[in-house]
């Protein structure tokens, strides 16, 4: 998220056009910065509860396209590309992933890594792990230049955790 919004002031800033690399590395070993967003928190794999595993395709889907959670659920999310393009899976609001993919046409190769994405290579798995403590839904998608455009987008749909009855 701050990437995007330091690129967002950059460009209104200084009208400049830069060129980013996009990550296609798996992900760095850096500690991962727990920052809440509306849609949750980067998660912490022992206290994974439930595994849930997305494959994308060069059909520009998500299977499955919506995933049902409950609040508090700190999900791993397995992220499989059966496609033979790179594709990426990145968690957020509506807002947000407009806001993103309309970066990622102005600047198709930007480097970008939060905790709510993972960028997959062709025939490999990677995954997430995070934390869904809002009430809500939510979206993931590829933001790939074109693949959000082509329709390359799933629902979180997150309800409130069950009670248990006395």
């Amino acid at each position: 998220m701050k990437i995007l919004k330091l690129i967002a002031i950059l460009s209104i800033t200084t009208g400049a056009t830069a060129v980013f690399a996009h990550n296609n590395s798996a992900h760095s070993s850096a500690p991962v910065e727990k920052v809440q967003t509306a849609w949750g928190i980067a998660g912490d794999a022992k206290a994974v509860n439930r595994t849930i595993t997305v494959t994308m395709t060069d059909q520009m889907r998500f299977i499955p396209a919506e995933l049902q959670i409950r609040a508090g659920d700190t999900v791993k999310l397995v992220v499989r590309n059966a496609g033979k393009g790179l594709h990426e899976l990145v968690i957020g609001t509506k807002t947000e992933l407009d806001a993103h993919a309309a970066l990622m046409l102005k600047f198709p190769d930007m480097e970008h890594s939060e905790p709510y994405m993972t960028h997959v290579k062709p025939g490999k798995t990677d995954q997430l792990i995070w934390t869904f403590n809002r009430v809500g839904e939510f979206e993931f998608a590829c933001l790939l230049p074109g693949h959000y455009q082509a329709g390359m987008v799933g629902k979180i749909k997150v309800s409130a955790a069950s009670t248990p009855k006395p």
